[in-house]
């Protein structure tokens, strides 16, 4: 027997379609029916990857005696946090007011009526442990306050909806607090918070801060910016964090070593992850393993994650069965590696390799298995390189030539019956998020430029055809597709990520290698851009709301994100952007709008700097953008450097004797006739400190 989830495109409700719970998706008869029947809304907020949600989905989701209470005092609605970000974000604040702190599951109460967020909690288990309640325990103490505390419960509701309106009312600021002082200011905490670590504390990759320090440390003076962002990068790419067999990052590790993952692969780590690199090895840092991560991580993406069509799936989950017998899958166990099978898979020599190269021993770092990390100042050997493609054809069944692409497991059942050569792998998530793939598609850019790979720039330039052709529907942007299927409008880290995205493919194809049978990319992000402004932007308070104008009536308060997570906030990289635009294209409205966008979070930059990373970024492009117009010939080495705060134009003719025009934001510096004065000109603009773009 099925409930509502069933009939759901989404890959995390429908692991919900077999509970005895009876949920809804959210939706407007869900909402209508809570108010009428007076019913407390059960709001559970997940995503299909996430270890604790699919916990407790085997757990109290599937508990009868749960269910039954649930079902009679509860509307129960389910809500993919990657499909509806904007509902995830509202009450997932929500949850840091009340609790202190967040994290998925997010399951909260909400007020039938107003939709109004009353008490709330993340993971709970069916008996009390772990310092938590039992959740049949919790679902009768928080119905019995319901009906019996009246006036505490309005007081409650009184208090939390003044909070979240309040939160979404930030005071403005002017261009005067636009300050070098505050960049770097914003940096200087960045840094800190990369340099954080304690022990029993889980590492994040936190590639906003990272990219904020790497750009810090173009300043001659911040040497030890330089140090800082270097070590983030040995950390992913040596940690075991990064899967050493078969490429691609992990989420996260659950120790401050970079020793142990939490093993589900997203999609938006690892888009991240291949920008910060390939610019850590176009800044002159050329480690051979930020190389063989990133070309690793391009081939995992072309292995697992790119659908035919062209575009990149979502994610890959941290749990997978050991055996078709199990009932329930493992986490790690499609990653981790006993003793006694490296033994039989591996020569003497190879094993001692390992062992000299990695973290490998008989007891094992991961409940009595290994995660293999690098030893740190190693070189990867030859023998230590065979042994990997050894370990990688035990895991697929075959070896990297011949397992050129590898069929994703949709859900338990294909993960289960499918007849795999290797071990069963994990489920991978395949919708098509536009903000996600735009991410990757800006990391793929990158690397086709920094490491000249024609595969990266083959696989950038599919997903990014696909959205142009496939994700507009009654002229609008779409967020999801669901194998061919169209679904829920775009929201502004869509728009903003994939604007990006487009600028980054334009600066990429501006080298010869790349240009030939393109889009015209620049004019491609132009009209994204127009649509953004005109669905988005708040014309009251500056800055884009979450959510389009016409799609938010289901919303208890309407935000504007500037708080950076582990993906960017939208209204950062769209200052950005529009910077950005304002040099290729010399429209003054961007930049007019770069400047509000700006001004409307310019207090949170102030008293919270460590909040948004990516609007102090922002910032920085403000007030040191530069502009360079050179000849194709040029373009190839210059982009292939390090100019944080530079874009490029092609120029097929330039001023007689001149090698190029360099451009402090709007104002063009006298023509250079000389290669090397050129460079040193790039690098005066973009380290000599100017408050604003334009004077």
């Amino acid at each position: 027997m099925t409930n509502r989830l069933a009939e759901t495109q989404s890959l995390y409700l429908r692991k919900h379609a077999e509970n005895p719970i009876d949920w809804w998706p959210w939706c407007d008869e869900a909402l209508a029916t809570a108010a009428a029947e007076d019913k407390p809304i059960f709001l559970s907020i997940g995503y299909s990857s996430c270890h604790w949600c699919t916990v407790m989905e085997g757990e109290a989701f599937s508990d009868g005696a749960i269910a039954d209470y649930m079902n009679a005092h509860y509307l129960p609605i389910k809500v993919d946090r990657e499909e509806r970000p904007d509902i995830d974000s509202i009450y997932m604040q929500a949850l840091q007011m009340m609790a202190g702190q967040g994290g998925w599951p997010l399951n909260i109460f909400l007020t039938p009526d107003q939709r109004i967020p009353f008490y709330g909690g993340t993971y709970f288990p069916v008996e009390p442990r772990f310092n938590r309640p039992g959740f049949l325990q919790v679902l009768q103490r928080v119905r019995e306050f319901y009906d019996r505390e009246k006036d505490k419960l309005q007081e409650v509701q009184t208090q939390m909806l003044d909070a979240l309106q309040r939160s979404t009312l930030l005071p403005a600021g002017d261009r005067a607090s636009f300050t070098a002082e505050l960049r770097q200011q914003g940096i200087g905490i960045a840094s800190q918070i990369l340099r954080q670590s304690e022990p029993g504390r889980p590492s994040f990759p936190m590639i906003p801060y990272a990219n904020l320090v790497l750009a810090g440390s173009r300043w001659s003076e911040s040497a030890a910016l330089g140090a800082i962002a270097q070590q983030r990068g040995d950390d992913l790419a040596l940690g075991g964090i990064y899967d050493q067999v078969a490429g691609g990052f992990h989420r996260y590790t659950v120790d401050a070593t970079w020793t142990v993952p939490h093993f589900e692969k997203m999609l938006y780590d690892n888009g991240q992850i291949l920008t910060y690199l390939a610019d850590l090895w176009s800044s002159g840092l050329t480690e051979p393993a930020y190389e063989r991560a990133v070309l690793g991580t391009v081939d995992w993406l072309q292995r697992e994650m790119t659908a035919p069509e062209g575009y990149f799936y979502a994610a890959q989950d941290a749990d997978s069965f050991a055996t078709a017998a199990d009932v329930e899958p493992e986490e790690g166990a499609f990653h981790v590696w006993r003793y006694d099978e490296l033994t039989e898979i591996l020569s003497a020599a190879e094993l001692q390799a390992l062992q000299a190269e990695f973290t490998v021993t008989p007891t094992g770092n991961f409940e009595g298995s290994n995660v293999l990390q690098r030893s740190p100042g190693s070189s990867l050997s030859a023998t230590a390189a065979q042994a990997l493609d050894k370990l990688f054809e035990r895991r697929y069944g075959g070896s990297r030539a011949a397992i050129a692409t590898f069929p994703p497991a949709r859900n338990n059942q294909e993960a289960k019956s499918g007849n795999w050569s290797g071990r069963i792998p994990a489920v991978t998530d395949t919708k098509m998020i536009v903000a996600w793939n735009s991410l990757t598609i800006s990391g793929l850019a990158r690397v086709a430029t920094v490491f000249d790979s024609s595969l990266a720039w083959r696989l950038a330039v599919g997903a990014a055809r696909f959205i142009l052709e496939q994700q507009w529907q009654g002229d609008r942007l779409h967020r999801l597709n669901y194998e061919g299927n169209v679904s829920v409008l775009a929201q502004s880290e869509d728009y903003a990520f994939f604007i990006r995205a487009l600028l980054d493919l334009h600066q990429a194809s501006l080298t010869p290698a790349t240009k030939q049978n393109t889009p015209d990319w620049l004019a491609a992000a132009v009209r994204v851009q127009a649509e953004f402004d005109q669905f988005l932007w708040s014309v009251e308070l500056g800055g884009y709301y979450n959510a389009p104008t016409d799609a938010s009536d289901d919303l208890l308060v309407r935000e504007r994100s500037y708080i950076d997570n582990a993906t960017p906030a939208a209204n950062g990289i769209a200052a950005a952007n529009l910077v950005r635009l304002a040099l290729l294209t010399d429209r003054p409205d961007d930049l007019a709008r770069a400047e509000q966008v700006l001004q409307a979070f310019s207090l949170v930059m102030e008293q919270s700097p460590q909040a948004c990373p990516s609007l102090v970024a922002a910032l920085d492009w403000y007030q040191q953008a530069t502009l360079v117009r050179t000849t194709g010939d040029r373009l190839a080495e210059l982009t292939r450097q390090y100019w944080p705060r530079c874009m490029f134009r092609l120029e097929p003719v330039l001023p007689e004797d001149a090698v190029g025009l360099v451009c402090q934001g709007l104002t063009c510096l006298p023509p250079l006739g000389d290669r090397d004065a050129l460079r040193a000109q790039i690098s005066r603009c973009q380290n000599e400190p100017r408050r604003r773009l334009a004077t």
